[in-house]
């Protein structure tokens, strides 16, 4: 299986330049593959698929009636990402994360920028991911955004945009570990010829970030799921193996005399650090949803009280909302004085009458979105739509212009995929891992999510994505593999 035939078709490939030639870091990736005796890279693919159904590496989709559990697709051939790239989103995401971490602490304390007219006071108010019980609220060394997976993608011309922020519960780093485990059992001498940076301590730097979040000297860190039926159980089981914490549901922790505590077989131990992934709204049944049995009655009380951390800090939902996200470099102007490093894909908010009568006209060229969804749920892709699906999203959009916004049709990157026994490209995002603790860590490559189906600009597990291991390339390495002579 060779590259001799494979076409970028116009689109920035991730791995070739143009037909037959590859990018210079590529070069000796693109050799290594063709080395491979005939089959053996379908051989290996297939290995792959059958280690990840072995190992159970399984995510759900909602109303799904064929089964619970899929398998998560993945692609053997590795993306790369150049070193001088990945040192700008590096600077990029670091003052992204700055800056929110500020507004969403701003929010619910002064409010400055709403006061100063930076941004419109109804639009956060009116956001689904404002809880005004989180008023006042002051979490822990004042940071709110422990654990972020912001999107990233890049347009035909190269440049790399901000695609969506994910500060509440984002998914998808325990396919970053094992993706690459299982590159290297499948493909061990492949990361002999390079020098990959690693993602395997990303467990224990989360761990390290929860404990920082805590006074007691030795602190107790469970994680909080929502329970085997969650589309991201599979992720909340591995990384409480990885880290040695307790997977606990609501039902297992308790309220009481002021702390929380855990039930087990030797009694109530206490609770010192939750990593929850489950929403704001389902924490605390007396403080946010009284329906909710997913969480803990009290809990927040607790919080505030300064006898439990929370990670991610209730409240940061507000920097999710999709129409936030289109003030997001006037956000870092406010607060860091500083231009965005990483730009935003341009927005049209609909609740802007002149914004909404563009995008109305526009149906047919622009994305449009769910402010408050996330998955690839509620999105109305414009040039694949029907006549049809254009004008029942035009209603939907005149009924509440609030809940909805637009953009360009971004022409994402490609790289090269197994099919059949060829190789096609498929379209790719990239969500890199932020850890907000001592300091701001930022996991090198993060998750490559693959539109699987041919022309698909949807990457989401949820609507049939897939994946790839991420290779960010150690700073002098050689394109092409080994390392440069240290000798004097």
């Amino acid at each position: 299986m060779g590259f001799t035939s494979y076409d970028p078709e116009g689109f920035f490939d991730e791995m070739f330049e143009s037909v037959g030639r590859p990018r210079p870091s590529a070069l000796r990736l693109m050799q290594k593959i063709q080395s491979l005796p005939e089959g053996e890279l379908r051989k290996r693919q297939q290995a792959a698929e059958g280690a990840l159904l072995a190992k159970g590496v399984t995510f759900s989709v909602y109303g799904d009636q064929a089964g619970i559990e899929r398998i998560f697709p993945f692609d053997t051939v590795p993306r790369l990402v150049e070193v001088s790239d990945w040192d700008r989103i590096e600077r990029g995401l670091r003052q992204r994360i700055m800056a929110l971490n500020a507004f969403v602490d701003d929010i619910y304390h002064d409010q400055k920028i709403l006061k100063d007219g930076v941004l419109p006071k109804e639009l956060v108010y009116s956001s689904k991911g404002f809880l005004p019980p989180c008023m006042g609220l002051t979490p822990p060394k004042r940071i709110w955004c422990h654990v972020s997976g912001i999107d990233l993608v890049r347009d035909r011309d190269g440049t790399i945009y901000v695609l969506e922020d994910n500060l509440r519960c984002p998914s998808g780093v325990a396919y970053v570990l094992g993706n690459r485990r299982l590159m290297k059992s499948t493909f061990p001498e492949l990361f002999d010829a390079f020098r990959v940076r690693p993602v395997d301590d990303y467990p224990s730097r989360l761990l390290e970030t929860l404990h920082y979040l805590s006074n007691v000297p030795t602190p107790s860190a469970v994680i909080l799921t929502p329970g085997i039926y969650n589309s991201a159980y599979f992720e909340h089981s591995f990384l409480a193996q990885q880290m040695g914490v307790e997977l606990v549901e609501g039902s297992d922790l308790v309220v009481v005399d002021g702390s929380v505590q855990m039930r087990t077989t030797r009694g109530f131990q206490r609770v010192d650090v939750i990593y929850r992934r489950i929403n704001d709204e389902c924490l605390d049944p007396q403080a946010f949803s009284p329906d909710s049995v997913l969480g803990v009655p009290g809990l927040m009380e607790v919080y505030r009280q300064g006898r439990v951390a929370l990670a991610n800090a209730p409240g940061t939902g507000i920097a999710d909302d999709k129409v936030i996200y289109a003030y997001v470099p006037k956000i870092i102007k406010f607060y860091l004085g500083e231009e965005p490093i990483l730009p935003n894909v341009p927005t049209y908010i609909c609740d802007d009458p002149q914004d909404r009568d563009y995008v109305l006209s526009n149906l047919d060229k622009l994305v449009v979105k769910v402010a408050s969804e996330s998955g690839g749920y509620g999105m109305m892709i414009g040039p694949y739509a029907t006549q049809r699906e254009r004008e029942e999203c035009a209603e939907r959009i005149k009924a509440d212009p609030r809940n909805y916004l637009a953009q360009p049709t971004l022409s994402l990157s490609r790289v090269p995929c197994i099919v059949g026994d060829h190789f096609e490209g498929r379209h790719v995002d990239l969500r890199p891992y932020i850890l907000y603790g001592k300091d701001i860590y930022i996991t090198p490559g993060g998750l490559t999510r693959v539109a699987l189906t041919k022309g698909s600009l949807v990457v989401n597990s949820s609507q049939g994505g897939g994946s790839k291991d991420t290779w960010v390339l150690s700073k002098g390495a050689i394109p092409g593999g080994g390392s440069p002579d240290q000798s004097c």
